[in-house]
């Protein structure tokens, strides 16, 4: 009774609908259903063969390694007997500590403002204001610029922007004019909206210093402990980049070569600002959606104007721009981060300044940005608003208000 009612409700699809005739539907009309059979066997061959594809890549990939290291010259390393490191700031140490590391013979002198800091280098082996608890090789002296500059290889500039000028007009008379200085510093200098490429061999007064740009991800204390890390150097001398490529390199730290200065100098000191934008968004709060959307447009405001400056669009999509930015914008161990997230949760300015112990770059570059940009003719309104939030002329809530009622435009 059931059976019957439900094929009553639920006619058989193969005859037909009408109710005077049960006929089956002819075949042309009836519909058609696919039986898929699947073997095992087979399904698992086009993924031996994936990987298989997977497998030849890799090993290709190896065998243009091995290649490679074995033309590529390892020499600058074992003909350089000295280096000197400007700044006992915690990159600066860093990078000293890396160095030293590679080479026991390696003379490496850091010059150090702090006499306490100096006492603790060479006495016992540590910075004890920066890295009290990471040993230095003991190839790491702190002394004087005249004793630190004497026959030295190579100088790494670890100097704080704003403060780089006048540092090295007092020891221009001690630097070798065809000494190589690598310059680890970001920033703008916040008068003249120099960058290191110009303020170095300005200060020293010799247009001719060679000059070599250090950048991209990397926090000191990640490279102390000797976790992968990846940076670039850029210099116009392509054969002075693969040297300083050569004497940084190591197996734990991958250096890139650029000749585009300008492309990773500018993306440099520019992510400083876009990472106290970043601060205020997670100080006030404000969510995921709203600091993705706010690094994307930042992103593209450093490109807008660093492509006006001359750099190539490349370069800041990658280690010393996107790279550096996603470090700085999404990790609580930026300083510029940290003052952005102060600020954002209520914090006076002059009162985050007081109590850090080292540099936010950012904080005195973001001006600087903002004179470049009109310079330029670039609108650049995410890091604009950071500089008006430091010269204490718009709260973080006015400027996000502010931000969010611009005109809606096309994505350029």
């Amino acid at each position: 009774m059931v059976a019957s009612r439900l094929q009553l409700q639920f006619p058989n699809p193969l005859v037909s609908s009408n109710s005077h005739s049960s006929r089956p539907l002819p075949s042309s009309s009836r519909p058609t259903f696919l039986v898929l059979s699947v073997n095992p066997q087979e399904s698992s061959e086009p993924a031996k063969d994936r990987q298989k594809v997977v497998r030849l890549a890799w090993e290709k990939l190896l065998r243009w390694s091995r290649s490679w290291r074995s033309k590529a010259k390892t020499d600058v390393l074992e003909r350089t007997n000295k280096v000197v490191v400007l700044g006992g700031g915690s990159f600066g140490t860093a990078m000293a500590a890396h160095i030293a590391a590679k080479k026991a013979q390696l003379e490496v002198n850091m010059l150090v403002r702090d006499p306490q800091v100096c006492q603790s280098i060479n006495e016992d082996h540590y910075n004890c204001k920066y890295f009290p608890e990471h040993k230095l090789p003991e190839n790491v002296i702190a002394t004087d610029a005249r004793a630190a500059l004497l026959d030295a290889d190579y100088c790494l500039h670890a100097v704080p922007v704003q403060f780089s000028s006048s540092f090295l007009e007092g020891i221009a008379d001690c630097v070798d004019p065809t000494l190589p200085f690598i310059s680890l510093s970001k920033g703008l200098e916040l008068n003249t909206l120099r960058m290191m490429s110009q303020i170095i061999p300005q200060a020293l007064g010799n247009p001719r210093q060679p000059f070599i740009a250090l950048s991209g991800p990397s926090f000191a204390s990640e490279l102390m402990n000797k976790l992968p890390t990846a940076m670039v150097v850029a210099s116009k001398d392509k054969k002075l980049a693969n040297a300083t490529q050569q004497l940084l390199a190591s197996s734990h730290l991958r250096i890139s070569t650029s000749r585009d200065v300008t492309g990773v100098e500018i993306a440099g000191a520019l992510k400083n600002v876009l990472a106290i934008a970043a601060g205020i968004v997670e100080g006030m709060n404000l969510g995921n959606n709203s600091m993705a959307a706010l690094v994307a447009q930042g992103c593209s405001e450093i490109r807008w104007l660093a492509t006006k400056m001359g750099a190539k669009s490349t370069t800041i999509m990658g280690l010393s721009g996107t790279g550096d930015i996603m470090l700085t914008c999404f990790v609580n161990l930026s300083r510029n981060k940290t003052v952005g997230m102060r600020l954002g949760s209520g914090e006076k300015l002059d009162d985050i300044l007081g109590s850090m112990n080292q540099v936010a770059e950012g904080v005195s570059t973001a001006g600087a940005v903002i004179s470049l940009a009109q310079k330029y003719k670039v609108k650049m309104p995410v890091l604009t608003a950071v500089a008006r939030i430091i010269d204490n002329e718009l709260t973080p809530k006015k400027a996000v208000l502010e931000l969010m009622n611009l005109p809606q435009v096309e994505e350029v």
